[in-house]
């Protein structure tokens, strides 16, 4: 039997964390990349963005025939601004292909970014189109952002399936269900020969409740707190969740504020898009805050995750420039904390409490449902598509697992099931999957500008803000082989200020005495006096201390 030309797939991220996802499908020499998403980071001190590597992609630059952007949340679009600029770099520009409100936040990301728009083209439900060597098809599916695609890729190695973040909703604010009754067509037609499914909620049993459930509670919410003003905390991106709190609004009367410059955008591209139906005469600006009655105002609003610049910190902190929140306010946060987030969240909350600020979040209302299936929804997906092989993706180690454990559960022979991670590189042959080698997985870390922030820079700054640093000069008179004066010691964050004098004097000694013998005896090597320096200050300052400060050695040689 003749061979069908293998497709090969490259996790560059996504598989073992929640962000950055991206992956290349390749066939016949081109490439057609699937989302392309940043990480925000956790513990590291002035990095902005986490994205992947893409060295292995701009090594291929003029193989890529476009990506593929599934929906617009930042952990799948987040990496775009940056892999574009190094893509111009390499004189490649790559057409971008998602719904249209995907692609609106996207060309605003790409503005703000200052960068030429790529090609957009847009796709609506149940588009089918040719991207390079695949024969795309685009079905709808629900999540907490509208307008959320599955794609089905036909390959010379059969159709390969691909979720996009989704969840089994059947009751959507917009009426969208994710599109099941395709997928179970197309397992009878030909079959689906890789299935590659979001694995967030793997771990949690049962079914995601409805996003409708939330405008009833809402609804009560607003009735409780009549007389007050209302306050709403949500993701900008999340619109049906908006929809449902302007709708709340409207009934009981209530004018609406959108704080934000994000939620200002979004609103703002869904209402243009007919995503969001807000009448002109409810919505009202910031400036207006001021005039409004504010027992018949609702405001909707960044800052659910206590970000340090959005809307809800700055209320809680008083520095706010239009809104100032008492006892007469009731803030409604209509989102969990992302993972890692719990503490900032926490922080936010005790701070508007202390303002007076009457609190309702879904550990007491279910104000919130995920966007995510669980397990009796990820099952309902694997019985519709039925497919051959299977790699869970989107997610956390952990729930990679559980999903590779739920498939297996399901029926599917162990050797079926591959769990990659992040770096991996699969080929998919007539035989099945079979592994490729590994590309980079490592965090790229950017700041605010977009430079990238080197993992030493980032250890430099962790031991500076956790033990402060030390530093010392020492001048050397080459000639007459000796110290000039007593070496200079300057130290912040490492002993308290009122001792520092006397520390400052210890170190000077130490160093003396640890570099004049080298000098006399002839040593004249910046570098090596330097060595010398660090190792007099670590040893002092450990064995004194029990710290380890940054140490900043200078020498000079005249």
């Amino acid at each position: 039997p003749s061979m069908a030309p293998p497709v090969h797939l490259t996790f560059l991220g996504g598989l073992g964390e929640i962000g950055r996802n991206c992956a290349a499908l390749e066939s016949e020499g081109r490439i057609v990349l699937l989302d392309c998403g940043q990480l925000f980071p956790d513990d590291l001190p002035g990095v902005d963005a986490v994205l992947p590597d893409f060295t292995w992609l701009l090594e291929r630059a003029d193989r890529i025939e476009g990506c593929v952007v599934t929906h617009a949340h930042e952990d799948h679009i987040g990496g775009l601004p940056y892999l574009l600029r190094s893509l111009a770099g390499e004189g490649v520009s790559m057409p971008i292909y998602g719904a249209p409100f995907t692609l609106g936040m996207v060309r605003g990301k790409l503005k703000s970014a200052g960068l030429p728009l790529p090609d957009l083209v847009e796709l609506g439900d149940h588009a089918r189109l040719p991207i390079g060597p695949f024969d795309c098809e685009f079905l709808p599916v629900t999540h907490s952002t509208p307008s959320g695609l599955m794609t089905v890729f036909g390959t010379s190695q059969g159709r390969i399936l691909h979720s996009s973040d989704f969840k089994l909703d059947p009751t959507p604010i917009d009426g969208r269900v994710t599109d099941l009754g395709r997928l179970r067509e197309l397992a009878d037609d030909d079959g689906i020969r890789l299935l590659l499914a979001d694995s967030t909620n793997a771990g949690i049993a049962g079914s995601s409740t409805s996003e409708a459930t939330i405008g009833p509670v809402l609804r009560q919410v607003f009735a409780d707190h009549e007389g007050r003003r209302i306050i709403v905390g949500a993701f900008s991106s999340h619109i049906h969740r908006i929809q449902q709190v302007v709708d709340a609004a409207a009934e009981t009367g209530r004018t609406v504020v959108v704080l934000g410059p994000s939620m200002v955008r979004n609103v703002t591209l869904a209402r243009e898009l007919g995503l969001l139906r807000i009448s002109d005469r409810m919505l009202a600006t910031d400036e207006q805050l001021e005039d409004l009655d504010p027992a018949t105002t609702c405001v909707v609003c960044t800052g659910s995750q206590g970000e340090p610049r959005a809307a809800l910190k700055r209320m809680a902190d008083g520095s706010h420039r239009f809104l100032n929140v008492g006892d007469q306010d009731t803030v409604v946060f209509s989102s969990h904390p992302i993972p890692g987030n719990e503490a900032a969240v926490s922080r936010l909350h005790n701070a508007l409490a202390r303002r007076g600020v009457q609190l309702v979040h879904s550990g007491q209302l279910g104000v919130h449902t995920t966007g995510h299936g669980k397990a009796d929804e990820l099952l309902a997906l694997h019985e519709a598509a039925d497919p051959d092989l299977f790699i869970p993706v989107h997610g956390e180690y952990a729930h990679l697992v559980a999903h590779h454990d739920l498939a297996l559960g399901r029926g599917m022979p162990e050797g079926q099931v591959m769990r990659c991670t992040d770096g991996d590189r699969v080929s998919l042959n007539d035989a099945g999957l079979v592994r490729a080698g590994r590309v980079s997985d490592e965090y790229v870390m950017v700041d605010e500008s977009g430079r990238q922030v080197s993992e030493t820079l980032v250890e430099e700054r962790r031991a500076m803000s956790g033990e402060g640093f030390v530093f010392v000069r020492v001048v050397v008179d080459g000639r007459k082989g000796r110290l000039v004066g007593n070496p200079v010691v300057e130290s912040r964050g490492w002993v308290e200020p009122d001792d520092r004098d006397t520390w400052h004097r210890d170190v000077a000694e130490a160093v003396t005495e640890a570099v004049a013998s080298a000098v006399g005896d002839g040593q004249r090597e910046p570098r090596e006096l330097e060595r010398l320096t660090r190792r007099a200050t670590g040893r002092l300052v450990s064995r004194r201390t029990g710290r380890r400060p940054a140490l900043v050695p200078t020498v000079e040689v005249r």
